[in-house]
């Protein structure tokens, strides 16, 4: 990574769970509940965290197998309805990046490998959803991240010079490999990376930049609007 600091960006595209909300907890339990309903060991915390990345609809045909998986999808999204909005939190500083963003005319929108009708009634629940200009989640799609299908939905028909400086903020290795596959700038959230035992060749991965957390990148934002 350059000890410069990045670029004024055009247009940030962000990773939802773990990015700008807090959803690990969530997820471990509604997958725990799952496992539980097939007779598969549950998973830590740290290991939900090191193996949840991609897709229900890439994930789950390895973990449950190709004549289950699609009956422990129900499964899950049953208990993850049941839990997901009274769970809900938002991160540090997710709130005031939205708003640096807005306020400097940046389009913000969402690439999130979680369902999309939860994806979108967790972004009303929190009254973000006038930030972004489209949320997308899994197979809303032709391909669910890291493929770049998902970012062009997010970015729409009429976005080719946003993409000259363009965002990807995430807390994962599909994160940073998604950036990579559309030419963004890979910006990691978080003390670590995560998803590195659902990605081959991790260890060749980095972000271009890390900060600790979205209150850490908010002071450079609110800098960009000083000159720009």
């Amino acid at each position: 990574m350059s000890d410069q600091l990045p670029h004024p960006p055009k247009a940030v595209i962000f990773d939802w769970d773990n990015t700008l909300v807090d959803s690990w907890g969530t997820i471990q339990a509604a997958l725990n509940m799952t496992f539980d309903d097939f007779g598969l060991e549950t998973w830590t915390l740290d290991q939900t965290k090191q193996r949840v990345a991609r897709s229900m609809r890439d994930s789950f045909p390895i973990l449950f197998g190709e004549d289950r998986w699609e009956q422990a999808k129900d499964s899950f999204y049953g208990h993850f309805q049941s839990i997901h909005l009274e769970t809900l939190m938002p991160l540090a500083g997710a709130h005031d990046l939205l708003c640096a963003l807005r306020d400097n005319g940046t389009y913000i929108g969402v690439v999130s490998n979680k369902n999309g009708d939860f994806l979108r009634k967790e972004a009303d629940h929190l009254g973000w959803t006038p930030f972004f200009g489209k949320i997308v989640g899994a197979t809303d799609a032709a391909k669910d991240k890291p493929a770049p299908d998902p970012v062009h939905l997010a970015m729409g028909d009429s976005s080719a010079p946003q993409y000259e400086n363009l965002w990807f903020v995430g807390d994962s290795v599909v994160d940073i490999q998604c950036a990579r596959n559309v030419g963004a700038t890979a910006i990691l959230i978080g003390d670590e990376i995560t998803g590195h035992g659902d990605t081959q060749n991790s260890a060749t991965l980095s972000p271009d930049w890390h900060f600790a957390d979205c209150g850490a990148l908010v002071g450079v934002v609110k800098g960009f609007s000083k000159v720009l």
